[in-house]
């Protein structure tokens, strides 16, 4: 007789042993601690035909954005495919969905994870692979909205219904309901202190925002609840350090860098990513970096000649133009040229942001600024098209309003400096890029455009 997991949800499994390490697997992964990966092993060995084990596993390569998991996730689908007839329902649909991913077809998986929840919303598994997905091809409203769609169907009553409640949050932050989303997460966070989704979607509420003292406390307060044994740790000690950054406290920013973020070489690529956004940042301002850039851009190396993932791809050329490697700039600016002439999701998404992208970070590499500014100003309204969330797509904004400022823009300098004081009023960085496009542009060039600047200058002065 087949089982249902702890939400209800019917599984083509008798195996009561298999389904148990199965949720041990699903929370692990829905929390981020300890190794996923280790729970679904064990729940195949009690099961080796346990579809959804083999579903999750499949899951769990493609939520990594990395060509490195190709052969474990093609693996994970052939196996699963072979026990077609013994699936049920709902589980043909997530084989459907990782085969698709295994094709390049990301928007394709992303939709059938999707269609699953309208007849299953308390697939958890489906709504955070759904969501994932969201994230990466940049459906700000579906982060939202697809979740949803689900929660008539939880409550407190239904394991899980804190990580739905995180996962909604974050939706909100990142459609720019900032008062809900920080309601929202905290709301999930009295069912379970120790989701970090949840977590991080409040600490993108105070970065926005730029409450910067509150995100400090509000990590710091609580970082026994995200970073010990946490696979997502590194991306929450990055917000930790964007508050920083802020402030203009680098000495505190390279700290977090070297020991949270980077304390060792690693080629896992949510991890480089959030390295490579961290160092250009610091790049930007002036900031010593010293050897960073040179083991960065050695491990990205190998990664951006699969061109697998556009998002990833910027961040590589991010590197190579940190560490100044003008051939391997070069190289990725081919391949990525190759890549947006081919099938698949990701030709779409290095044709229409990737690309230009890096050819705007490779022309501020050269000190060529009107060439970057020129790229980057049609492409910051259309920017989410290649995944991630605002707070880290804000590399563009700031990239592009350095390169006004270096390159003599001043009319465009002062507009963006003015854009982003009036969208971050409490920032001291957005004072700074005011005080030096003002400075720019010459006497008489105007004062800063809210009355809370004064506060956020005084505050920069301090730090």
């Amino acid at each position: 007789m087949n089982l249902q997991d702890r939400r209800g949800v019917p599984v083509s499994t008798s195996n009561r042993r298999a389904l148990d390490r199965y949720e041990d697997a699903i929370e692990l992964f829905h929390s981020y601690f300890n190794d996923p990966l280790a729970a679904i092993d064990g729940a195949l060995a009690e099961d080796p035909d346990f579809v959804l084990g083999h579903c999750f596993k499949a899951g769990l390569m493609l939520s990594a954005t990395d060509k490195g998991a190709e052969a474990a996730l093609e693996q994970s689908v052939a196996t699963a495919e072979a026990l077609w007839d013994e699936a049920n329902e709902r589980e043909r649909g997530h084989i459907s969905a990782a085969r698709a991913w295994a094709q390049g077809r990301f928007d394709r998986a992303v939709e059938l994870y999707g269609a699953i929840l309208a007849d299953y919303p308390r697939d958890s598994l489906a709504l955070q692979l759904a969501h994932l997905g969201d994230f990466y091809l940049g459906q700000s409203s579906q982060l939202r909205d697809r979740v949803a769609r689900t929660l008539w169907a939880w409550d407190e009553s239904v394991p899980g219904y804190g990580y739905v409640l995180g996962m909604h949050a974050f939706g909100l932050e990142e459609m720019g309901d900032y008062p809900r989303a920080e309601e929202r997460g905290r709301q999930a966070l009295a069912l379970n202190r120790r989701d970090p989704w949840a977590i991080h979607a409040v600490a993108h509420v105070m970065e926005m925002q730029a409450r910067l003292e509150d995100g400090i406390d509000w990590l710091t307060g609580r970082s026994q609840d995200w970073a010990p044994d946490n696979g997502f740790a590194f991306h929450n000690w990055w917000h930790l350090a964007l508050y920083h950054y802020d402030l203009g406290d680098w000495d505190r920013v390279l700290a977090i860098y070297d020991r949270q973020i980077r304390p060792r070489p690693s080629e896992i690529a949510l991890e480089m990513v959030d390295a490579s956004a961290l160092l250009w940042r610091l790049h930007l301002s002036g900031a010593p970096v010293d050897q960073r850039w040179r083991e960065l851009a050695d491990a990205w190396a190998g990664k951006a000649e699969d061109a697998y993932y556009a998002f990833n791809d910027a961040h590589a050329m991010m590197a190579f133009v940190g560490d100044g490697r003008d051939s391997a700039a070069d190289a990725l600016l081919a391949r990525l040229e190759r890549r947006a002439r081919e099938a698949g999701t990701n030709a779409l998404l290095v044709a229409e942001v990737g690309l230009p992208l890096c050819r705007a970070l490779h022309a501020f590499g050269r000190a060529d600024y009107s060439e970057a500014v020129e790229i980057l100003l049609p492409l910051r309204p259309i920017a989410h098209r290649f995944g991630g969330s605002h707070a880290q797509r804000d590399v563009l904004s700031l990239t592009l309003l350095e390169a006004a400022i270096r390159g003599g823009l001043s009319g465009t300098a002062r507009g963006l400096a003015s854009e982003r004081t009036e969208l971050k009023p409490g920032s001291p960085l957005a004072l700074r890029f005011w005080a030096r496009a003002r400075e720019a542009a010459g006497n008489g060039a105007g004062t800063a455009p809210s009355e809370a600047n004064a506060r956020a200058a005084a505050r920069s002065k301090d730090h």
